[in-house]
């Protein structure tokens, strides 16, 4: 039987990472709740052998349910049937194998019936769905929407909409119209309080939301008349059975085709304030989107494992001039790079992820009780990396899904260019990643600050103080002169950038990508000290690293200011 948990290894090296037990112990609070549900449990490895047992099922559905179901899915898609979504027949069978295993409501609260487990098994199960589905991933992992309602919303709310995630309910999040897509301050669709019937009335369209006829959304809406930028906007939550909204459409998308992306009319649809007005965007949607380009890491990653084994089982089957084309060095080097690119994006989104749990968890004991200075300074100290390294797993993990998917292709040569191959659906699945919820481009935006304000360096120096085995030596000693030639690179854009405004613009790709590459290196290194597996990847990492590095050095260090107008001459062009 096939089981996308227990064929993998790296999932499992990454769920014993020695932060785990800090992780358990501020999710369960000391194991509080030990006496009150039956299931809850009663220490760190009680805990551990609860999470391996649900992933170990979540790897069953997804290796016996989902990938088989995937094909069809993507052949058959939703349709629009009495201005409701329905979906494909394989997409129902999945729903309904997701909540018989018990696998809705992962990370919430077991007082709203959820599993109450840490965020590290929810992306490891999304990866998983990933990998046997892009598509589905979706429509599954949008119930991470709850959390923002856990996280935000009134106990009145939780209440009411918690349980019923936990139960299955299917989620989405309505941000994006057709003139406020990445520029979300530009949303329109008017909230307006109705005061017989003591709700908020939404009225408006709009578009590409993934999952849009889901069971409850998120909606970000203007709240506040005469506003039109962010501070007018506000969050609410609607339940689809109170009905007042249409889909227009589904979009006919060229990959991720199981799940329906939407174009939706609101006409006085009933809806309930989350948090505070006047917030939506400021706060409550940046919480959302955070949480959503974790999503979409570990979606990228699942899609990175299938193209990766994909390939190499067509590496080992297909023979060419009487032997395997495995044997040949052009297709070795290729599936040793991916390898590496696989577990480097893996390595950034589980420590991303460690990052983002322990700030969250201290986020939620703060509701609870006062934090102690310590917890306070330590929740600003991971917040601050959950802020940098979020864009920079989103970037990467998405570029790389790209990648994998064309080179597998690539690699099954005419045969990836037909549909009789599962190469074909994945490279039209990759594409979207690096686009939805937020581009590259604006990830780079976002992970600027961590390279100017010494977020990423300062890591790095702490990454460059472990130790390493052996085995590595060679590995740590080539990022400690790339980390001196990113050092170098810093402090020359921000001493151009006094001179030229836009400088820092220009190049703040390259640098980004240079802290990337060389954090990512530095977390194959430390992995390749616990296990051989990780030791060819490292190295091959190390040699792509430097090899990208060297380029942007070279750009960077040649580059006078002058080259900014290269762009500035293009957003000037008309044509």
């Amino acid at each position: 039987m096939a089981n996308f948990f227990t064929d993998n290894k790296d999932l499992q090296f990454h769920l014993r990472h020695p932060m785990m037990r800090k992780i358990v112990e501020l999710k369960e609070r000391g194991f509080a709740e030990k006496d009150l549900y039956d299931f809850a449990p009663q220490n760190f490895e009680d805990a551990m052998d609860s999470y391996r047992r649900v992933l170990d099922i979540a790897g069953e559905v997804c290796g016996e349910v989902i990938a088989p179901n995937a094909e069809g899915v993507d052949h058959e898609g939703p349709r629009v049937v009495g201005d409701r979504v329905e979906y494909a027949s394989g997409t129902v069978r999945n729903l309904q194998a997701i909540v018989d295993a018990g696998l809705s409501g992962m990370t919430l609260p077991r007082k709203y019936d959820g599993l109450n487990f840490p965020l590290v098994c929810f992306v490891m199960a999304n990866e998983m769905v990933a990998r046997a589905d892009a598509g589905f991933e979706n429509i599954w992992g949008l119930q991470d929407c709850a959390e923002t309602l856990n996280e935000f919303a009134s106990e009145e709310l939780k209440a009411k909409y918690l349980p019923w995630v936990s139960a299955g309910a299917t989620c989405a999040m309505d941000l994006t119209e057709p003139d406020a897509g990445s520029d979300l301050g530009a949303v329109m669709l008017r909230a307006t309080w109705d005061e017989g019937r003591q709700t908020w009335l939404l009225n408006g369209v709009k578009r590409f939301i993934t999952n849009g006829d889901g069971d409850v959304s998120l909606v970000l809406a203007r709240t506040e008349e005469g506003t039109t930028d962010a501070r007018g906007l506000s969050m609410l939550v609607y339940d689809k059975r109170d009905g007042g909204v249409k889909v227009r459409r589904i979009e006919n998308k060229l990959g991720i085709k199981g799940s329906p992306t939407c174009e939706l009319v609101f006409t006085n649809a009933p809806a309930q304030l989350v948090g505070d007005r006047k917030m939506g965007l400021i706060k409550y949607v940046m919480s959302l989107m955070n949480a959503a380009r974790l999503g979409i890491g570990a979606q990228s990653v699942g899609l990175c494992e299938a193209a990766y084994r994909e390939a190499l089982k067509y590496a080992h089957e297909r023979a060419q001039f009487g032997k395997p084309i495995i044997r040949f060095a052009a297709v070795a080097e290729m599936l040793s790079n991916m390898k590496a690119k696989l577990q480097g994006a893996r390595a950034l989104l589980y420590e991303t992820t460690r990052f983002v749990e322990i700030y969250k968890q201290y986020g939620h004991i703060a509701r609870e009780r006062a934090l102690e200075a310590d917890e306070r300074q330590e929740m600003k100290f991971y917040n601050r990396l959950a802020d940098g390294f979020t864009p920079l797993v989103k970037l990467f993990s998405s570029e790389y899904a790209n990648q994998l998917a064309f080179d597998a292709i690539q690699i099954h040569g005419g045969s990836g260019f037909m549909k009789d191959y599962a190469c074909e659906r994945l490279y039209r699945d990759a594409r979207i990643m690096n686009i939805y919820e937020g581009t590259s481009q604006l990830q780079v935006v976002a992970a600027i600050n961590a390279v100017t304000k010494g977020t990423f360096l300062e890591q790095i120096r702490r990454y460059e103080e472990a130790q390493y085995s052996d085995a590595m030596q060679p590995v740590a000693a080539k990022m400690r002169e790339l980390t001196a030639k990113f050092e170098e690179m810093n402090v020359r854009v921000e001493t151009l950038e006094k001179e030229c405004a836009g400088y820092k613009d220009f190049h703040a790709r390259r640098l980004v990508e240079t802290a990337g590459h060389i954090i990512i290196t530095y977390l194959l290194a430390r992995q390749a000290g616990e296990s051989d597996e990780y030791v060819q990847s490292a190295r091959v990492f190390c040699k792509l690293a430097e090899a990208k590095v060297a380029e942007a050095h070279t750009y960077v260090m040649q580059s006078p200011a002058e080259d900014v107008e290269l762009f500035r001459s293009v957003q000037n062009e008309v044509l």
